[in-house]
């Protein structure tokens, strides 16, 4: 999932009438930047139409049929308009490609706007994108309306669009680990598995016991007990950890690898409280962080919600994410709070190397020394985006956001893994989580990616979207 760049199928739109050296330029200049910038490309071999292009229904049935023999070797399609470009043999080519597409057109030059040389794409995207609207095909555009290829527009699209495939595609066919089942105490986690199945998301449920049990039979000997525990050892400090507890964090790991492979997880929440705590005396947290890192994000408390919505932010950064709470005021700070979890956090979002601890809180329920295994640490300063699920009446509402974490000091005495974060319209944010019924759960990962997160879900996943920063 915290994967490379997006491959891209090359379209390019013609208009008869315009010179064919506009194509054969496209052909040469697009791949060729595209590549520079880390993106591979495929295209229709030049003898299958027309300069390689598509401009009649029978051309946009060649490249249909291209994209169909190549399923799978691309994650986007770039159409792009050298000249005006031809609307229904675009329609023909396009309106199976099941994967999102970006339209890009050239800009004219004001001294080539004669006859031999005008491209007059301003005009054409227009229309492309009219009866693109027309047959009900989504596409994707950006700001500026025309841009060279070699411009920092164009790149600055680019990278967004590639967010864009990476979330579209990835949140197809997603299957989601519940480890545990929910219990009375986690009602604000509560989700629609029905609903999530309709928009392609499968919950597979595995019963904690299982899992126990599992656990206690794995053998120390083993090379997966052994991989695991150096994993663990790097990963954070365990100083003060009694032998037991961490054998039994790295038998946890393990059996959480081997269900992740057998059912083919993306993501998954696990019932962190209060069993594992009481049969295995330790917390799965450090576990937990190591699987985020690994690709397969792991929420707590069972919240599938957010593991589903860690998945989505960690494609469209490429990065980790975390389930946080928004958990307490920064002073009088407006536009800030305190982020924290217990925690689960990856590793590789946090300041320094973690240190592991017993649960300062689950300690009064289960007593001292019972549940060693969150990352005591501290967030590590970035700009962040931010955002969370709910599923109502069939429907998945996501609201999205960013901010940054500071280097603002937290006591040390502040248990778990925690950070500062700054808010724009901060107050507005809260309403809507609070008005709306979102859990006090919230999902980051690193960068400012909201743009084409919306544009993702809303153009290509069909969710309900909410930017409650913008309202004010």
């Amino acid at each position: 999932m915290k994967n490379g760049k997006t491959t891209f199928a090359l379209f390019f739109g013609n208009r008869g009438f315009f010179p064919a050296s506009l194509i054969k330029s496209a052909r040469e200049e697009l791949p060729r930047i595209l590549k520079a910038w880390g993106n591979q490309t495929i295209m229709m071999p030049q003898a299958a139409t027309r300069y390689g292009a598509v401009e009649t229904v029978d051309e946009g049935a060649a490249y249909a049929r291209f994209l169909i023999e190549n399923r799978g070797r691309f994650g986007g399609v770039i159409l792009c308009l050298p000249n005006f470009g031809d609307e229904t043999g675009a329609v023909a080519a396009l309106k199976g490609a099941g994967v999102p597409i970006l339209i890009h057109a050239y800009p004219d030059e004001l001294d080539k706007l004669g006859p031999a040389l005008r491209r007059d794409s301003f005009c054409g995207k227009f229309s492309i994108m009219d009866v693109f609207t027309q047959y009900a095909i989504p596409f994707t555009v950006f700001p500026p309306h025309v841009a060279h290829p070699a411009d920092q527009p164009f790149r600055t699209n680019v990278q967004s669009f590639d967010r864009v495939c990476r979330v579209a595609n990835g949140m197809k066919n997603v299957v989601v680990g519940m480890i545990g089942a929910r219990t009375t105490p986690f009602k604000t986690v509560r989700c629609d598995e029905l609903t999530l199945q309709k928009h392609g998301i499968a919950v597979e449920t595995i019963d904690l016991s299982s899992v126990i049990a599992r656990t206690k039979a794995v053998d120390d000997a083993a090379q997966p007990f052994k991989e695991k525990a150096q994993q663990l050892k790097t990963a954070s400090d365990w100083t003060n950890v009694p032998a037991q507890a961490f054998e039994n964090v790295a038998k946890l790991g393990v059996v959480l690898d081997e269900i992740v492979a057998e059912y083919k997880m993306d993501a998954v929440a696990i019932r962190c409280w209060l069993e594992l705590q009481e049969q295995l005396g330790i917390s799965p947290c450090a576990v937990m962080g190591l699987m985020t890192d690994a690709g397969v994000p792991a929420a707590c408390e069972t919240d599938v919600g957010s593991a589903v919505s860690m998945r989505l932010l960690t494609l469209a950064s490429g990065q980790s994410s975390a389930c946080l709470d928004w958990n307490n005021n920064y002073g009088r700070e407006k536009d800030k709070c305190i982020l924290f979890h217990c925690s689960a956090v990856a590793p590789s979002l946090i300041r320094g190397p973690g240190r592991i601890q017993d649960h300062a809180i689950l300690a009064n329920a289960v007593g001292a020394g019972r549940s060693f295994g969150p990352n005591t640490g501290r967030l590590a300063p970035t700009d962040f985006t931010f955002g969370n699920l709910l599923t109502d009446s069939g429907e998945i509402q996501f609201y999205i956001g960013e901010g940054r974490i500071t280097d603002d000091p937290i006591d040390e005495s502040f248990l778990g893994c925690a950070g500062v974060a700054q808010i724009a319209a901060m107050e507005a944010v809260f309403l809507h989580v609070g008005r709306r019924g979102h859990r006090h759960h919230v999902n980051v990962t690193p960068g400012l990616h909201s743009g084409p997160i919306e544009e993702a879900m809303t153009r290509y996943l069909n969710y309900k979207v909410a930017l409650p920063q913008k309202r004010l």
